[in-house]
């Protein structure tokens, strides 16, 4: 055998030894678009899923993007440039009722993450003392202002007993820290960076309703369902990994919101995990999602509780609850 046959045989051995060996590398990388609605605190288990890479130990290569609102980011589902969003439940609810081909598969969120803070000197033995007052709410549609709303008329009282001062969602620390009122409806992180100021929590929507389906990963029906059970499993480790780690959670928080007061980062972060709004699990119960759910049907913008086992991807769930 010539010199030259021989450094071909041995190119092409070299060529097929190489494609064998990164071939299954390159199979188990499945690449995945998720659609967020805002890049929030809210949402961290997906940040931590990702700064973890527990998406990457279930084979998948995800591309989170942030499309700016719960609509957008389900249009994104709806159309297929994403195989899943994360945004509150009540939109995919909404979506479905219309005859949108879609459901939701995994918790991300789940408890009424919104919470009422006042001036220090403002004295509150009850709901009954809002009557009245002055009120930061962030502007409609948003589920902080409908809980608010919810809460008067569970006590007595409609949107007319109180002054609302509708703001920008984000925004609603400015005109109380400002005194433009004694009250203020909000999400983290601005909960904790007005207690930072001297401010104080009268009220706290976790507590008050327990598990409550706030976001979800919402996917098609027709959605791949090797690649939903992967994405279920990598939340899944993510958040036994908060619960059981907290300040390496707070670190991951910092890192995914450097402009933020580490501080108060860190503040948000313990608060959300001692409230129970970042879930022990991906599980999605029929109560929570009801809970959920009702506050939509009172405001009027959805006619009716979706079916359970229909609406909810149960078999994924199940099946991340026992992974290892």
């Amino acid at each position: 055998m010539s010199f030259v046959r021989k450094l071909k045989m041995a190119s092409l051995a070299a060529a097929l030894a190489f494609a064998a060996g990164t071939a299954p590398a390159a199979a188990q990388n499945k690449k995945v678009v998720l659609s967020q609605a805002f890049q929030s605190m809210l949402y961290l288990p997906l940040y931590v899923a990702l700064n973890k890479g527990y998406f990457e130990k279930e084979g998948l290569d995800l591309t989170k993007e942030t499309a700016g609102s719960p609509t957008a980011a389900l249009s994104a589902v709806i159309s297929g440039s994403a195989q899943f969003s994360l945004h509150g439940p009540e939109w995919t609810a909404i979506a479905a009722e219309k005859g949108a081909p879609v459901f939701i598969m995994a918790n991300v969120v789940n408890g009424a993450a919104v919470w009422i803070a006042a001036a220090p000197d403002f004295k509150y033995e009850s709901p009954k003392d809002l009557k009245g007052q002055k009120v930061v709410t962030g502007q409609m549609p948003t589920t902080s202002t409908s809980l608010f709303i919810k809460l008067l008329k569970e006590n007595g009282m409609s949107e007319k007993d109180v002054e609302m001062l509708q703001v920008p969602i984000g925004s609603e620390p400015g005109p109380l820290a400002a005194g433009q009122a004694k009250l203020a409806v909000m999400y983290e992180p601005g909960l904790d960076q007005v207690v930072a100021r001297g401010m104080k929590v009268i009220l706290g929507f976790p507590k008050l309703y327990g598990p409550y389906a706030f976001s979800s990963i919402t996917a098609r029906k027709d959605v791949d369902a090797d690649l939903a059970q992967r994405v279920a499993n990598g939340l899944e480790r993510a958040m036994r990994f908060m619960h059981a780690n907290e300040a390496e959670t707070v670190e991951i928080a910092k890192k995914e919101f450097p402009k933020l007061d580490a501080a108060v980062v860190e503040a948000a972060t313990k608060r959300m995990l001692a409230d129970g709004v970042y879930p022990k699990s991906v599980d999605i119960t029929p109560e929570a999602l009801t809970v959920g759910l009702d506050t939509q049907i009172a405001l009027g913008n959805l006619k009716a509780q979706p079916d359970y086992k229909t609406f909810v991807g149960k078999g994924f769930i199940d099946k991340a609850l026992t992974i290892n």
